[in-house]
């Protein structure tokens, strides 16, 4: 895969993960040397922070991918709570020490410090100096500055990556149930009509198998030409009419520019399929669809009207069924948020659905799409 900037074309670049963590800790190396710098000279604050940084990787790995992975996220809260303050009074002693072996001797020798608090509190014992607890306190303010900032980045990622993952499997369940429910009724279809040893029977297996195709090989992505999709929703209700016949009145009218405009796969069959399967197979008397699809500025508008055969007695709207358009609300939900308006309205003769939803138009199209408009089919 490649992304073209002009005319010239340039490979992804992939950064490996350890490259990308060098990179990251030398960025904030670099900012806390610059922002400790303002009280001493920039030479000595990189070779401070040379000292101390080791102490801030060991910190926050320990936390980032041990402590945090293996007791919070697993629910092992007590002992969480437990190991936490231990790691951060390490981690804290071990910045102290450093900073009393080798940061504080430096300054007081090379900058001449006459501070006698100061020196009072960094002479004497090992363990008189790193048990200060003025010192201890700003080591603990300061480690823990620089380790919350970061782990919040790390955090906040995590957690994206979580969401993102989480989201991308819902889709994929979602879409993954129009499939059967698809095949379930079509197949239904099928067995209507072989049962009556129809001619028709071969033509109907031929059309569900161009369907099935589309969707199996051709609806793994996020997004496919509107075209097509609305040349296989025209294939689908040619299906339905072989199997209706002249029982139903069926309308078909599509208009506006289809061309360079991507769509979420699968997206408009449910609504189709809602109204056959809802509208059409329950009513003896004269049934009617009606589908009308407009394009105009980048919007997709879709109409779709059944004549409704009302509930049955005991009824309501949630047993009556409509798991497709349950499904393919969800997907619009995350697919579109706020990019789309869907309406559903259920009236006594007349079941309505109007969707609204805003198309990604392909500026700059590289591929011709397989079906163009004048060829479409209409129904």
């Amino acid at each position: 895969m490649k992304n073209s900037v002009g005319s010239f074309a340039l490979p992804d670049i992939k950064i490996p993960r350890v490259v990308q963590h060098v990179i990251f800790w030398l960025i904030v190396s670099l900012a806390l040397t610059t922002v400790y710098s303002v009280q001493i000279d920039f030479v000595t604050s990189l070779r401070n922070n040379a000292f101390y940084m080791p102490v801030q990787f060991a910190y926050y790995y320990t936390l980032a991918y041990w402590l945090i992975p293996r007791f919070l996220f697993t629910g092992r809260y007590l002992l969480f709570a437990l190991l936490l303050p231990v790691i951060v009074a390490i981690f804290v002693l071990l910045s102290r020490t450093v900073g009393v072996l080798f940061v504080i001797p430096y300054l007081i020798e090379h900058f001449h410090i006459t501070d006698q608090d100061y020196l009072k509190h960094n002479q004497g014992p090992f363990l008189y100096k790193l048990l200060q607890s003025v010192y201890l306190v700003n080591t603990l303010k300061g480690t823990n500055l620089v380790i919350g900032f970061v782990l919040a980045i790390k955090l906040f990622k995590m957690w994206n990556e979580r969401k993102r993952a989480a989201l991308e499997a819902e889709l994929t369940a979602l879409k993954g149930q129009v499939h059967p429910h698809f095949l379930f009724n079509t197949l239904n279809n099928l067995y209507a009509l072989s049962l009556n040893q129809s001619p028709r029977s071969p033509q109907l297996i031929l059309g569900l198998s161009d369907i099935l195709r589309y969707m199996l090989y051709e609806c793994n992505t996020d997004e496919v030409p509107l075209e097509k999709e609305i040349f296989m929703m025209q294939q689908y209700v040619k299906l339905e009419k072989l199997r209706y016949e002249d029982r139903i009145d069926i309308s078909f009218n599509i208009s506006g520019d289809l061309q360079h405009k991507l769509v979420a796969p699968l997206m408009i069959l449910p609504f189709i399929e809602n109204a056959f399967k809802h509208g059409a197979s329950k009513q003896t008397g004269d049934s009617w669809i009606h589908i009308d699809i407009n394009v105009r500025d980048g919007f997709f508008k879709l109409k779709v009207a059944n004549s409704n055969p009302g509930k049955d007695a005991g009824q309501n709207s949630s047993e009556a069924g409509h798991i497709g358009l349950k499904n393919v609300t969800k997907r619009l939900d995350l697919l579109y948020p706020g990019a789309y308006n869907l309406k559903i309205m259920d009236e006594e003769d007349t079941f309505l659905v109007v969707l609204a939803l805003k198309l990604k138009v392909l500026a700059h199209p590289a591929v011709a799409v397989q079906q163009p408009v004048s060829q479409l089919a209409t129904a």
